[in-house]
């Protein structure tokens, strides 16, 4: 489907993409009498406050799988879906009250850097080459696919230009300023991405209420729906597997939530580059408050297309034009592409602009990271333990080239498997559970040993399979269990934190490991607006499960 641009909407598009490069450019230059060092590169000078890390978090984090894929879901099954938004605010409290006091004490640039100071360097390297495969590979690749599928459903872009267009773009100011040009530009991208999404939320709920407003459409929406309104799932819904009723909210979400928010690389890395541990602190607020109100933009938008589509009178009024390119459950994720056809002109253009942001600041957070990870990790570890600091930068922007190259040759080949973004999911909550347990004993377990982290690493690959084999056609067996994905991963990490700390008791026969990191109340301490701002969020979270229990 092609949406009709008008001038404004190719103006407003246009101004945003030179705002973007005009700002990431002007970050990146060299001060003067000041050449990039690898801490201006990678951490931005350690100089970010509080609302940029807030608004780059949100930025590296929602890009077209949410646009697209989460309106697709909440066309399919409704707000259920939202949990992954709502439970990642309540991670994201977690994390900046309980992993970042120790990350940022320790100094760190990376995270495979932490697995080398609380186990070894065998680990960080075996990890640092996994996180670097799985950059490449799967995020990058998926984001530059999914942005580039998005682009061809809604403006008619041919796959391969959009692939290429996508990545020079991210390519062009990332590359040179590092981290402090993606963070500068999230800022403004993310003004973008709210701004654009509310536009089409506003749009959608407006349509529902015959043109009487947002208030009228969402109350006409939830009287028309009520069953896209339930939270909680029972075995007898048809996304049951995909979110598993209660499981949801004391189950396998928290895996993938704590190892995406707390040990992801492109995700933490923001972070880390703040001015003070206080800074980084309150930018996680701002990031929970923000995923709070992120459903309102990307999943309502989808229920209300669900209804939209089966009201007659609606879609007469619509016209011909809204017969084309119907979303259905089967092709769920058409519904945002069909709602921007009927956005006026201008608007169009803000919510083709949110949609770039969204598939731009990833790509640029993903590339970043690699980097990062490649050149602190690999690069001055073992090719050049001397390097310079204009060395290591060269080599950053380098490798971010290099992986890039790869990730947009890789892209199009994603377009053979189906349902491309579920299969990308599963294939990391394969090794999130291990990952996860491996850092969460490391942190807080002090007796947690290298080889007991190294032996349960490896055998959470086979756990993991264990449960994954049952959904492909084996499950009549009495040795195999046919459980949903998210409790796949729950009882992963369970069993694979009882095999590290077993091998960790026989190996120093209960004692504490050397490098067991010691925990005192006065590194969690908080200062006062985090607690209020944590505890008002849990208060929202409360009564949004209430209100959508079922």
């Amino acid at each position: 489907m092609t949406s009709a641009f008008g001038f404004w909407d190719y103006f407003i598009f246009i101004v945003y993409a030179f705002l973007i490069l005009g700002v990431g450019l002007w970050v990146s230059r060299d001060k003067k009498g000041h050449q990039k060092n690898a801490e201006d590169y990678f951490l931005a000078s350690k100089s970010l406050p509080w609302w940029a890390i807030g608004a780059s978090l949100i930025a590296a984090n929602i890009s077209a799988e949410q646009f697209i894929g989460m309106s697709g879901s909440g066309f399919a099954s409704g707000l259920a879906i939202a949990s992954y938004e709502w439970m990642g605010a309540l991670t994201l409290i977690i994390v900046g009250k309980f992993f970042l006091p120790i990350f940022i004490e320790k100094g760190l640039y990376t995270i495979p850097e932490f697995v080398e100071k609380r186990y070894s360097t065998n680990l960080k390297t075996i990890l640092a080459v996994f996180w670097i495969g799985l950059y490449v590979f799967v995020n990058l690749a998926s984001v530059l696919y999914l942005g580039a599928l998005a682009l061809e459903t809604i403006m008619g872009i041919p796959m391969l230009y959009g692939i290429i267009g996508l990545a020079l773009f991210a390519a062009a100011y990332s590359l040179y300023g590092g981290l402090s040009a993606v963070a500068w530009t999230d800022v403004i991208q993310v003004v973008f991405l709210i701004l654009g999404g509310l536009v089409t939320t506003y749009l959608a709920l407006n349509t529902v209420s015959g043109g009487e407003g947002i208030i009228a459409g969402f109350k006409k929406v939830y009287e028309t729906a009520p069953e896209r309104f339930v939270m909680i799932l029972d075995e007898s819904h048809p996304e049951y597997k995909n979110l598993p009723g209660i499981a949801v909210l004391v189950g396998g979400l928290w895996v993938a939530n704590l190892y995406y928010w707390g040990f992801n690389q492109y995700i933490i890395q923001r972070t880390l580059a703040a001015k003070s541990l206080k800074e980084a602190q309150k930018g996680i607020l701002l990031a929970a408050f923000l995923k709070l109100i992120l459903p309102l933009i990307v999943v309502i938008p989808g229920i209300a297309a669900y209804v939209i589509i089966n009201d007659p009178e609606i879609m007469a009024h619509l016209g011909d034009v809204a017969q084309q390119n119907l979303p259905s459950l089967e092709q769920a994720d058409k519904a945002y592409p069909w709602l921007l056809q009927f956005l006026p002109t201008g608007l169009k253009g803000i919510a083709f602009a949110a949609l770039a942001a969204a598939i731009v600041s990833s790509l640029a957070s993903m590339l970043n990271s690699t980097s990062t990870i490649f050149t602190m990790d690999i690069y001055r570890q073992y090719i050049n333990k001397n390097a310079s600091d204009k060395a290591t930068v060269t080599t950053g922007r380098i490798s971010a080239g290099i992986a890039l190259l790869i990730a947009g040759i890789m892209a199009p080949l994603l377009g053979g498997i189906d349902q491309a973004f579920q299969f990308i999911q599963e294939y990391t909550g394969v090794v999130s559970p291990g990952i996860l347990a491996v850092f969460l004993l490391g942190l807080f377990w002090k007796k947690t040993t290298n080889k007991g982290a190294i032996v349960g690493a490896l055998v959470s690959i086979p756990i993991a399979m264990y449960f994954k084999v049952a959904p492909k056609g084996w499950s009549t067996s009495a040795l195999f269990v046919d459980i949903p994905f998210m409790n796949q991963m729950g009882y992963t990490m369970i069993f694979t934190m009882l095999v590290i700390i077993l091998v960790s008791l026989i190996q120093h026969n209960g004692k504490d490991d050397e490098k067991g990191i010691p925990l005192t109340k006065a590194l969690f301490k908080t200062n006062p607006i985090f607690n209020i701002g944590a505890f008002a969020v849990m208060l929202i979270l409360v009564a949004l499960y209430s209100l959508f229990w079922k």
